[in-house]
C-alpha cells in the first residue's frame, strides 16, 4: 500500500524564477521528500517529461514556446497518469474550461501558500 508521504516528483513549469521558487518552497514545506524539477518553457517541459516523467506538474498558463494548455494536452496524451495544475492570473472562463476539459485543475494566481495547497489537494485527491 502506497503512503501519502511517499516520494513523488513534481515538475514546475513557469518562466518566472521567483514563481518557481515560491511553488518549490510551499511544496517542500508540506512534502520535504518530494523531488522537484523546474522548466521555464512548454518545450522544455515536454523534454523533461519524456526524460524524467513526474507524478505531478504545475504550469503557468503563459509560458514561452507552447502555452501550458497545449503542452498539458501533449503531456496527457502520452502520460495520462500525470496530474497537472495550471496557474494563471488570467481567470477567463475559456482558460478554465480548457484546463477542465484536459482533466487539469485551474488555479488562480497569485502564487501563495493557499493556491499551492489547492494544487496539492488536487494532486492528492486523485492519488
Amino acid at each position: 500500500m502506497q503512503q501519502n508521504n511517499s516520494i513523488k516528483t513534481l515538475l514546475i513549469v513557469d518562466d518566472s524564477r521567483v514563481s518557481r521558487m515560491m511553488i518549490r518552497t510551499f511544496v517542500l514545506a508540506k512534502h520535504p521528500q518530494w523531488i522537484i524539477i523546474d522548466a521555464a518553457s512548454g518545450n522544455e517541459a515536454l523534454e523533461i517529461v519524456d526524460r524524467d516523467t513526474p507524478n505531478y506538474c504545475t504550469m503557468d498558463i503563459n509560458i514561452p514556446g507552447l502555452i501550458s494548455t497545449d503542452a498539458a494536452e501533449q503531456i496527457l496524451v502520452k502520460y495520462p497518469g500525470i496530474r497537472i495544475a495550471i496557474f494563471s492570473a488570467n481567470i477567463q472562463q475559456s482558460h478554465q474550461t480548457r484546463a477542465a476539459a484536459l482533466g487539469a485543475r485551474f488555479v488562480a494566481k497569485p502564487i501563495t501558500e493557499k493556491t499551492v495547497a489547492q494544487a496539492l489537494d488536487f494532486f492528492e485527491s486523485k492519488a
